[in-house]
Order: structure tokens, then sequence, then C-alpha cells
């Protein structure tokens, strides 16, 4: 068996134990498949933690303490290496279950709680060694009518698995296909950079990549965009007015490129660096300030265009390096709600 194959099957009884989330089997499972020394880097405020235990206590303990009938639903698997010779493989899906206690001081809805998750894992020698990944806290946050910042331009909505129903993505390994799909998604990004600084629109050349028919599935508080022309108008023509030295910057970050078959996926931490100048982004004034963004996404590849394309980004990091606290606003909302302090709006 490939070694990339081997790589999904390896993390595979984790993903099992998360189906049925039980805090023993899950602690157990990580311990089996991580390096004692593994890094986990978490979305904003979690960060960074290194070894299984302290990665469980301050993700998963407080996570199911709040949705005790927490499940894990993956509807992406797939593995490869990058052109650096590391081995990754990437997840995408949800967590979902009855929302029952208060979370991050997100108050409960009572009702059935789903949250995106993009979880991408270096492995060396059968064991993870680094874990990069983000979770839409903000989806849970709309969930329980408890936004505090701007509405999306984008649709809010359940973001579906692959419409090919083949997201899981099974061996061997096929090294061409895997090749050419990640190539087919450098060579769009290299050119959606062209714009605005080597002109117009047309130097992307998107019909030449992208299906017309494409979707493009932001992050909650951005939101999804139908064909190029929703891309256009719901993220891409807001994120360039704010920020238009997008790009600019790609000698100072690492991506992590990789495909199988006709997927593709790419993490870094950061992989992106850019100023908020002009129009600002999403209700934010133009602070002039050069900011970090982790952007963890995958694409699938239909007929030698991009149908799908999967995007979460940390907005929470985001706004926490401009100096707004998103929390801090969220509890000003929660001061009216039962079960929590009506001064500080934190979960009693």
């Amino acid at each position: 068996m490939d070694r990339h194959t081997q790589n999904k099957e390896r993390i595979a009884p984790l993903r099992a134990a998360m189906y049925d989330f039980e805090q023993s089997a899950v602690r157990e499972a990580l311990v089996e498949v991580c390096a004692q020394d593994a890094v986990f880097r978490l979305a904003f405020p979690f960060e960074t933690t290194e070894g299984v235990g302290a990665y469980y206590d301050k993700a998963y303990a407080p996570l199911l303490r709040a949705i005790p009938d927490l499940e894990r639903r993956d509807h992406i698997v797939m593995a490869g290496p990058t052109p650096e010779g590391h081995d990754w493989v990437g997840c995408g899906g949800y967590y979902c279950g009855t929302f029952q206690a208060p979370w991050l001081d997100i108050p409960p809805t009572g009702h059935l709680m789903h949250m995106r998750f993009h979880e991408f894992y270096r492995i060396v020698e059968g064991r993870i060694v680094e874990m990069q990944a983000l979770w839409d806290i903000p989806e849970v946050m709309m969930q329980a009518g408890a936004w505090p910042m701007v509405p999306s331009l984008g649709r809010e909505w359940h973001v579906p698995a692959p419409a090919s129903n083949d997201g899981i993505v099974p061996g061997p390994y096929e090294a061409a296909s895997g090749t050419t799909t990640c190539q087919h998604i450098i060579d769009m990004l290299d050119h959606l950079k062209k714009h605005p600084s080597q002109g117009g629109p047309e130097v992307m050349e998107m019909a030449r990549f992208w299906h017309p028919r494409m979707n493009w599935y932001g992050p909650s508080g951005i939101g999804t965009g139908r064909g190029i022309e929703g891309f256009r108008k719901w993220h891409q023509i807001p994120f360039l007015n704010g920020m238009p030295d997008r790009g600019q910057y790609v000698d100072e970050i690492t991506y992590h490129f990789f495909g199988d078959r006709n997927y593709a996926a790419v993490t870094g931490w950061p992989d992106m660096y850019q100023t908020i100048t002009h129009d600002g982004w999403l209700g934010i004034a133009p602070v002039g300030k050069k900011i970090e963004m982790r952007s963890l996404d995958f694409w699938r590849v239909e007929k030698d265009l991009i149908r799908e394309n999967w995007v979460l980004v940390d907005l929470l990091h985001m706004y926490d390096q401009i100096g707004v606290d998103v929390f801090a606003r969220m509890r000003e909302f929660n001061k009216v709600r039962s079960g929590f302090d009506p001064v500080t709006g934190v979960a009693l």
C-alpha cells in the first residue's frame, strides 16, 4: 500500500472515535496517532498548543461539555506530498450536535449546531507531527443569534459536501492526477494575483480555470458566491478594494499545496499578508495595518475546471490583530440572556 493511502488509513480510527465522540476513546485515538511533541495550530482564540493532552483539554473538552452528543462528520479526506517533500492529510467537514451549554460564551440554542472545520495533518513515519486547523466559530455565533459584526455579503447557509459525492478519496494514490490537479490550482492562483497590480479582471483569465457554475464556499462572515460573478461580487471585489496589496508578500509565507486525484488543498500558517487600506473590509475602517491571514482551502476539479472551492479564513484572528475583540462585543449581546452575567455577558 502506498504511503498516502496508509496515512489516510492511519487517521481513520481518530475520525471514527470522533464520530461517536466519547472522551476516553478520543484521547486514546489521539495518543495512538500523534507524536508525543505534536504541535497543534488552531483558530483564534485557541492558537498553538504542544502535546495531545493540552490540545484535548483546550479544544475538545469545553466543546464536549457544551455539546454532549458531539459528532464529527468528514466529507473530504485527501492526502498527498507537497513540492517540499512533506506528506499531508486534509480533512474537511462538520462538528455537530445539540448545543446545550455555553461555549466560548456563545449562548446555547438547545438545537442542533453545526460548525465547519478544515484540519490538515502533517505525518512523519505514521505519526501526526503537526496540525493546522480552522474551525468556523463565527458560524456558531450566527446560529446562536450572537454574531456582533457586519452581515455577510455572500450567502450564509449549511455549506454542502462535494456534489460529486467522492470527497473521501480512495487509494491507491495516483501521483499523476494529483499533480495535475494541484498544478491547475497553482496556475489559477498565479493568475488571480496579477489583478489589480498588472491589469484589470481580464488578466486573471478566470474562465480558463473556473467552471461557469462554480461555488465558492467562503467562511461565515463572508458567505458563499455562485459562479464567477458571485465570487467577484461577494468576495473578491470587496477584498481587493480594502486590501489591494494582497499577493505582494509571497516571500514571507510558506504554502503547502498537495493534490489527490481531482482534489487539491493548501495549508499555511499564515498563508497571506496584506494591508487594510482604501475602502476598508467587512465594515472595518482602513486602519493602514499589515495583517496576516490564515486560509485553509480545498478545491474540486471537474472536467479540467474548478467546480467547488471550500475556504475557511480565521476572521477572528484578523479582527484581533487590528484591536477588535469580537468576543467582548458578543458578550454585550448576552447580558439580557438567562444564564449570563448581566454586567459582563460571561456565562455563569
